[in-house]
C-alpha cells in the first residue's frame, strides 16, 4: 500500500482499533480498573494534541499526537502488564497496513511504548505530550458507577475529582494540571497513587522545554521555581533573610 497521511478520522473509523479499545476497556473492568474506553481515549487524544498545538508544533505533529492518544491503550486488550509495549507492536501492524509513513509510524509507536511510568521515557515530543495527557485524566466520570467501592483508594480519588484541566503558559513555559477535589478523598490520597505519574509528567514537560505544575484546589503541590531560583531562596533563608 502506498504511504499516505493517515488522519485521526481514519483512526476513529477503523473497526479493528475500535474493537481493541472496547476489549481493553472490558478487560480492565473485569480487573477492577477505572474506565479506559472511548471517553478516556477521547480525553487523551484531545489533550495531547492541544498541548502540542499550544507549544507551537506543526499541524502534522499535532495530529500524530491525537492519533497516539486515541490508540495508546489498545495493548490492554492483551494484558495490563507492559500494555504500552504490546500496544506499540499492535499499532505498528495496524498503522502500517493503513499506509502510514514509516517515520511518522516510528514517532507514534515510540510514544505509545513509552507512555507508562514503569518503563516509559519521553523520547519525543508526541510521547511527552501523551504522557502528560494520559496521567492527567483522573475524574469522577472514569469510575464505573455500578461497581465503585469507596474502600478502594482509586475509586475514592477519582470520585472526588469534579473538575480537571490542563493549561499551557508559553510566556513562562509552564504546563499546569488543575484539579478540584471534594471531601470524598484528599490531595494526600491523590499523591499516594499518582506520585510516580506526576514525576513522569515533570520529566515529560522538561522534554518539551517546560516545567510541570500540579495545582489541587488552588494550591500548587510540586516545585514551581527553577533550580536557580530555589537555590537563591534557600541561600537567603539560611542567612536569615526574608524570603519573598
Amino acid at each position: 500500500m502506498s504511504k499516505n497521511k493517515v488522519t485521526l478520522a481514519d483512526i476513529k473509523a477503523n473497526a479493528e482499533i475500535k474493537a481493541f479499545i472496547d476489549t481493553a476497556n472490558h478487560n480492565l473492568e473485569v480487573m477492577g480498573y477505572t474506565e479506559h474506553g472511548i471517553r478516556h481515549v477521547s480525553f487523551v487524544s484531545r489533550a495531547t494534541s492541544e498541548i502540542l498545538s499550544e507549544l507551537g508544533y506543526d499541524d502534522r505533529t499535532v495530529e500524530l499526537g491525537a492519533i497516539a492518544g486515541w490508540i495508546h491503550d489498545i495493548g490492554n486488550a492483551v494484558n495490563r502488564r507492559s500494555h504500552g509495549i504490546s500496544g506499540a507492536v499492535m499499532s505498528h501492524e495496524i498503522l502500517s497496513d493503513m499506509g502510514m509513513d514509516p517515520v511518522e509510524l516510528g514517532t507514534v509507536i515510540a510514544a505509545i511504548g513509552n507512555h507508562e511510568e514503569e518503563i516509559g521515557k519521553p523520547v519525543n515530543a508526541v510521547c511527552a505530550a501523551l504522557i502528560i495527557a494520559d496521567k492527567s485524566d483522573a475524574h469522577r466520570s472514569r469510575v464505573r458507577r455500578d461497581k465503585y467501592n469507596l474502600n478502594d483508594i482509586h475509586d475514592r480519588v477519582n470520585l472526588s475529582i469534579k473538575k480537571n484541566f490542563i493549561t499551557v503558559d508559553k510566556d513562562t513555559n509552564t504546563i499546569s494540571l488543575f484539579i478540584y477535589m471534594n471531601e470524598i478523598s484528599s490531595p494526600f490520597e491523590y499523591m499516594q497513587i499518582y506520585m510516580s505519574r506526576i514525576v513522569l509528567c515533570e520529566n515529560a514537560a522538561s522534554a518539551l522545554g517546560c516545567s510541570f505544575e500540579l495545582v489541587i484546589n488552588g494550591t500548587a503541590v510540586n516545585r514551581r521555581q527553577d533550580l536557580a531560583t530555589s537555590e537563591a531562596m534557600i541561600t537567603a533563608a539560611l542567612r536569615g533573610k526574608k524570603v519573598e
